[in-house]
């Protein structure tokens, strides 16, 4: 799923081709693609685009009369561009959506065969607020603010951070990613941290959000962003399983559970212990290697 730093890229593109170009035309190519009936739809059309911002991890529309197109791309989500004035090598695709600007077109498609991206259309900004989960933008908050946030229920760190109502545009890839940063453990409940942990955690979101935002719309440069995937080979554990740790050299581990994955580095992170992996770890009941050299153990017995 895009995650702030893929959103806030997507935005600086879309600022840069559409911010004051008209909506001509759009088409739905999906009945489940759009949520809302009033305003409806066609309302759009014709108007012009004053304002794009994110909320969560939706991108919004504002268009003249204040109206709001309100798009969540969800997991396998993408935005595609066609410049009018750019030869076309291509065919434009048939997508879930097709936004003709007098700017470009811009097309929504989804991966597989699950329809889950989202459009809606609110009026005014109280339409605009209603669509907001209500978690906290890190990257406008102090530390005080943030602890607060984060102790108000006691959960395991991995799911604090990817709750849209705890914490605004963090996901699965790039929570693991502030984790490794802080060096704490994905599984750690969230009112057993010490201040000196909460600091680290605080710290590690920002640089981590702010790094990626930067890496990312450096890497589209002047392009508009069409490789938008949570898996980047500079990325230190999400997405590396079993690769060496960049810090330690150890490699990293992995849990899974439900539809969602958690990435950590055991020696950075748990202090060597090995998480507890839901279906494996039923599977091997007390043969479920506890640390790292349990592990590596059990793997050069099978070996022999």
């Amino acid at each position: 799923m895009p995650e702030l730093p893929d959103i806030e890229t997507y935005l600086g593109a879309l600022r840069l081709r559409i911010l004051g170009a008209a909506l001509e035309e759009i088409h739905l190519n999906s009945l489940f693609l759009l949520r809302t009936v009033d305003p409806p739809l066609a309302a759009l059309e014709g108007l012009r685009i004053e304002e794009l911002c994110r909320v969560g991890k939706r991108i919004a529309f504002g268009f003249e009369r204040d109206l709001w197109l309100v798009l969540h791309l969800m997991i396998a989500g993408r935005l595609h561009w066609y410049d009018r004035t750019a030869k076309r090598t291509k065919r434009v695709p048939r997508g879930l959506a097709t936004l003709l600007f007098t700017t470009g077109t811009l097309v929504l498609t989804e991966a597989g065969t699950q329809r889950r991206a989202a459009l809606h259309v609110v009026l005014g900004h109280a339409g605009l607020r209603s669509m907001d989960p209500g978690g906290l933008e890190v990257l406008e908050a102090d530390r005080d603010r943030f602890a607060a946030v984060l102790q108000s229920s006691n959960h395991t760190l991995k799911r604090a951070l990817t709750d849209p109502h705890l914490f605004s545009g963090i996901g699965n890839a790039y929570s693991d990613e502030i984790l490794f940063a802080a060096q704490l453990s994905p599984l750690k409940l969230t009112q057993k941290l010490s201040d000196d942990e909460i600091t680290r955690l605080f710290d590690a979101i920002r640089n981590t959000l702010i790094e990626w935002t930067t890496r990312l719309r450096q890497q589209a440069g002047d392009a508009f962003p069409e490789k938008v995937t949570a898996f980047h080979p500079e990325m230190a554990v999400h997405g590396r399983y079993h690769q060496p740790c960049l810090r330690c050299g150890a490699k990293i581990q992995r849990i899974r559970y439900a539809a969602n994955e958690a990435n950590y580095c055991a020696r950075c992170q748990t202090g060597g212990k090995l998480l507890a992996d839901r279906a494996l770890s039923r599977l091997m009941h007390s043969d479920w290697p506890r640390s790292l050299d349990e592990l590596e153990s059990l793997i050069q017995s099978r070996k022999a």
